[in-house]
Formats: C-alpha cells, sequence, structure tokens
C-alpha cells in the first residue's frame, strides 16, 4: 500500500513541476530549461550570474577605443642616453665608500643620519622624476585636455615660487593656491644653455565662460634666450587666477617649450595688460599643432586655485565687470497630498510641511529666545536631560520634541 502512495505523489510532484514549467513558457517569462532560471521559488532577473556581463565590462566596451586611430604619441625630447651598467657601478663604488666610513655607520645605527633633500630631489628629477611627473600628469587630465592623446616626458625642471607674506611659495604639481597668493608674477627658474631659445606659457584650462574646450592663458613669454625670462618676448602679461565662486579647483599648468629657432609669435600678441577675457582665448592643442615642427614641450608645473573672497575686488576693479557666482538651482520639494490620518510619521513634523518655513522659524527663534535675559546669566544646563519626567498626559510626539529641545537637537541649532 505504501509503495503506491509513494508512486502516486511522485507522479503528483512530476506534472506539477511540468504544469509549472508548461505555464511559465506561456508566459515568456524564463526559458524552457528550469537550472539556473528559478532559484529558491525566485525568478531571476535578466542573464544567469554566469552569463552576466560585469560593469568592468560594460565600461570597457562603452569606453572601447580602436587602437588603431587612438593611440598616444611621445611628443617630447627623447630622452638622455647614458650607459647603465656605468650608472650601477657609481651606485656600487659609493655605497662601498659609506660602508667603509664608520662615522656614517654610527650616525645611522643612532638615527641621526641627516640627508641633504636638495641633493636627493636633483638625484630623483635625473631618474624616476620624469616618469613620476608625466603619471601625476596623467591622473590630473593635464595631458588629455591640453595635447589630445599625445603625452610627453618633463625632461626639463621647473622651480617656480610665488613671493607671498611668510617668504616663498613654491608651485610642485597640484598643490592648492590662493588667488590672493598668486597676484605677482612667478619667480621661474630652470637649467639651460645660453645659446638655445624657449617658450613659457601658463593657461587655465577650466575656466573659461563661453567656449568648453578652451582655455585662457594667463601669461606667454616666448623667445627667451636660456633661463633668462626678463629678456624674452612678453606676448601676454601676467594675470592672476580668478576661478569663480562655485565652480571648485581650477588647474592653472606652466608649459616651458624648447624652441629650435626664433619663432614669429605677432599673432599671439596682446598688447597692454588684456584685461579683456575674450582676447586671452587660446588652445595650447592648436598652438603646438600649428608650430610643432619648431618647439617640443620640455618643461612642466601647475597649481591648483579656488575662489576667495579677494575676488570680489579683483572682478570689479580690475577686470570692470560683475562677479560670476554659480549655483546649483534645486527643484522645489514634492509635497504629496495631506491625508486625515497620517500613519507611522510623527504628527508635528507632518503638520510642518504644509506651513511656511519663515513661520516655524519665528516659533523657534522666539522658543529660544524666551530664555534669554539682557542682565541674566542664561539658566544652567540639565544635569540629566532624559531622566526628567512629564508632568500629566503628553502625547508621543510631544515628548519627542521637549527630549530635542533638552538635548538640544535638531531644528532649534539652525536659528542663530
Amino acid at each position: 500500500m505504501s509503495s503506491i502512495m509513494f508512486m502516486i505523489e511522485g507522479k503528483c510532484e512530476m506534472a506539477s513541476t511540468l504544469w509549472r514549467l508548461y505555464n511559465i513558457n506561456l508566459n515568456g517569462n524564463i526559458s524552457s530549461s528550469l537550472c539556473g532560471s528559478i532559484r529558491k521559488g525566485h525568478h531571476l532577473r535578466g542573464k544567469p550570474p554566469g552569463k552576466a556581463k560585469s560593469l568592468e565590462q560594460k565600461l570597457a566596451e562603452r569606453n572601447y577605443k580602436d587602437p588603431s586611430i587612438y593611440f598616444r604619441v611621445d611628443i617630447g625630447l627623447p630622452p638622455p642616453k647614458y650607459s647603465r651598467s656605468k650608472q650601477l657601478e657609481e651606485r656600487l663604488k659609493l655605497l662601498k665608500l659609506q660602508k667603509k666610513n664608520p662615522e656614517l655607520e654610527k650616525l645611522s645605527r643612532n638615527k641621526e643620519l641627516l640627508i641633504n633633500l636638495e641633493d636627493t630631489k636633483q638625484e630623483w628629477l635625473k631618474t624616476a622624476g620624469p616618469y613620476h611627473i608625466k603619471q601625476i600628469a596623467d591622473h590630473y587630465g593635464i595631458f588629455e585636455h591640453l595635447f589630445g592623446d599625445a603625452y610627453f616626458f618633463p625632461r626639463v625642471s621647473l622651480n617656480i615660487t610665488y613671493d607671498v607674506e611668510n617668504g616663498k611659495l613654491p608651485i610642485y604639481f597640484g598643490n592648492i593656491v590662493k588667488p590672493s597668493e598668486a597676484t605677482k608674477i612667478p619667480e621661474v627658474t630652470y637649467e639651460s644653455d645660453e645659446n638655445t631659445l624657449w617658450s613659457l606659457i601658463l593657461t587655465n584650462p577650466d575656466g573659461h565662460f563661453t567656449e568648453q574646450t578652451s582655455e585662457y592663458v594667463h601669461w606667454f613669454v616666448g623667445n627667451i634666450p636660456g633661463n633668462k625670462l626678463e629678456k624674452g618676448e612678453t606676448l601676454v602679461e601676467y594675470l592672476q587666477p580668478f576661478p569663480p565662486k562655485g565652480t571648485g579647483y581650477h588647474r592653472h599648468i606652466f608649459i616651458l617649450y624648447k624652441q629650435d629657432k626664433k619663432i614669429d609669435f605677432s599673432s599671439y600678441k596682446r598688447e597692454g595688460s588684456c584685461l579683456t577675457l575674450a582676447d586671452r582665448t587660446f588652445s595650447t592643442y592648436n598652438f603646438y599643432k600649428n608650430l610643432q615642427d619648431s618647439l617640443t614641450p620640455s618643461g612642466l608645473s601647475f597649481f591648483q586655485s579656488i575662489w576667495d573672497s579677494s575676488l570680489k575686488n579683483f572682478y570689479h576693479t580690475t577686470l570692470d565687470m560683475k562677479e560670476p557666482i554659480f549655483e546649483y538651482d534645486f527643484l522645489p520639494p514634492y509635497i504629496k497630498k495631506q491625508k486625515w490620518f497620517p500613519l507611522r510619521e510623527p504628527f508635528n513634523l507632518y503638520m510642518d510641511k504644509y506651513r511656511d518655513p519663515k513661520q516655524i522659524n519665528k516659533e523657534f527663534l522666539m522658543r529660544k529666545l524666551k530664555n534669554v535675559h539682557p542682565f541674566q546669566e542664561p539658566p544652567p544646563p540639565l544635569p540629566y536631560p532624559n531622566a526628567q519626567y512629564f508632568d500629566g498626559y503628553v502625547p508621543t510626539w510631544l515628548k519627542l520634541e521637549i527630549r530635542k529641545s533638552r538635548l538640544k537637537w535638531g531644528r532649534i541649532n539652525d536659528i542663530e
């Protein structure tokens, strides 16, 4: 008898499974194979995990660029030629000499050995520095936004400093400099031969008001003999950073170009201080494209600047324009229709949604000024705010409000 019942139950289970599969196929929601489509009684949306693409795969497909068309090109100076074996031999000799020096060993063991940071920096700039600087510039999108698919290794080190009240403010690779700290022409030095010609350009690719893909040129000095900037041809006079309020950090990029010959920059010449921003419109990409046979990018340094209060006077007096302020216009908050009995919502907060915010702020201000006296000290705070009793019957929503006022929580702190 039990075997008959088992056969009947098995047939019933098989029939129910087949019937379920038949309904699924009719609805067209899931494929005919039950395995991988139904997991613990729940229907999977989309493809199963084994066939679905990850987010990285989807982004890689969306951002794919044909390598035969889009490829990066090095437009900088060639790397210096040196023998790697000779460099290693010199390092080994130096290490042997240092190991034989008992004074160095003693200072190192006592953690008193001092290293000359300037010598270390110069050694870094001659070896791995250009590669590290190139990585930093890629991180900040310098090459992408100035040269497109081109890049270069900064073989010439730029030393740039601004004069501030506390001394000298150096420019590195992305450090923050306020507009009030960069009002004067910076001091720029670099190593070069006397018989070479250079060009130095300072641009801002983030601050153009009318053209999204253009830049503002803040400083342009061309045909510089050696490293004597004062003898170069000033094509565009220096103009301090002026990032508008609400636009975040702006990159200001110094690029040093090495010239093969003297170049006629008359088309880039701007007379006077050139305070008309439209005349300072510049494109590094087009500039290099037109003169790529005569100059080569060699040095790079940049800083970031953000709005400060000194720019109010600069816009009105120097640029003679209204100060631009960028803000995001938030849409008014959506308030659903009122109900007679709102469930699971605090009564007072629900009612405040449909009241004038000015009236609410006035009530909180009057409540805050109630205990303020011009000639008496404010009452001391309660030692144990949550341990105070409530007299008589108090609704739950009112208890919460009283606790917030005792603990000084909530909107009462927004009223000053």
